[in-house]
């Protein structure tokens, strides 16, 4: 961590003090921001990012009073990235361990799309330690598709067998260096803005300084394959139902990536849904439009019930 007498920056990708948790042997970066003895809250970015991405949304949250936590998902940001699956059952045990390990109590969980996923799911898996869920937005293909019949074992088998050696033969060791250092890369980064990004040389490197590294194939690879192959407890459609944690969902109008549509699916699973939709904002609200988003999380918060005992 660096050193306590050093200006420590409230805004901007590298906010707060950073370090390193290990965690079954993977180096797992972290950042915290705000008074030690307030309540936690755990910031969980997006696909492709890291915790730098919360630029805009970690001081005013500290502002407040709370002790706010920013941890890069491994195969992301300056975490490990490993040559094995991912999925966000891995990632909320990875959250759940930061909690318990580092935080060592419950906190309020924030993911940003991925991210929300990994909350939602953290939020069932481990109730004891996360005292409310905010997803902006909430990805997942599962809302929009029918529940497939369940298949027989030989069916799964050659789906599993399909799904890996079909992420294996895709070039990713030359596909992810090629976007990463071309101009595909800030096309891409565009993509999940509505308001324009190109030029913004901070937001660039946060995206590009991970996915330049040697490593960061493994990791895509290891994502495809696990997101592919997870089971169906592990699809938002089943998670939203079986959450008993509060629940906010922030959506911007304009999101290209998962488009508002998708939150209606959400309200047939829960009726109770509490979501807001942020008019001209697009993928990323928190970084787009940081201060309505930052009203609408102080609100949701201040209503959160006290926080539970100490679940060890």
């Amino acid at each position: 961590m660096t050193s306590l007498g050093q200006p420590v920056a409230t805004a901007g990708p590298d906010w707060g003090r950073a370090a390193v948790w290990r965690w079954r042997g993977l180096d797992c970066h972290w950042r915290v921001l705000g008074d030690p003895d307030g309540p936690p809250l755990l910031l969980l970015h997006g696909f492709a990012a890291g915790s730098g991405h919360w630029r805009a949304t970690a001081g005013p949250l500290a502002a407040t009073g709370w002790c706010v936590y920013g941890l890069d998902l491994i195969g992301f940001g300056a975490s490990a990235q490993p040559a094995m699956r991912l999925d966000n059952r891995l990632w909320a045990r990875q959250a759940q361990g930061f909690l318990e390990q580092v935080v060592q109590q419950p906190a309020v969980l924030i993911g940003h799309s991925l991210g929300g996923l990994v909350a939602l799911s953290c939020g069932v898996f481990f109730p004891a330690w996360v005292r409310g869920v905010v997803a902006a937005p909430l990805p997942d293909p599962t809302l929009l598709m029918p529940v497939p019949p369940r298949r027989a074992p030989w069916q799964r088998w050659l789906q599993r067998r399909a799904v890996v050696w079909l992420c294996r033969l895709l070039p990713l060791e030359l596909i992810v260096p090629l976007i990463a250092r071309t101009p595909l890369l800030d096309l891409g980064i565009q993509s999940a803005y509505n308001s324009p990004v190109i030029g913004d040389s901070a937001l660039h490197q946060l995206i590009a300084r991970p996915a330049r590294r040697p490593t960061a194939a493994w990791a895509l690879r290891g994502m495809s394959i696990g997101m592919a192959l997870r089971p169906r407890g592990a699809t938002a459609a089943v998670l939203l139902q079986r959450l008993r944690r509060p629940l906010l969902v922030l959506w911007g109008e304009a999101d290209r990536l998962v488009p508002i549509e998708v939150a209606a699916e959400m309200r047939k699973l829960r009726p109770d849904l509490e979501l807001h939709k942020l008019e001209g904002v697009g993928h990323c609200p928190h970084d787009e439009d940081p201060a309505t988003v930052d009203r609408l999380l102080q609100a949701w918060l201040r209503r959160l019930p006290p926080r539970p005992e100490d679940p060890r």
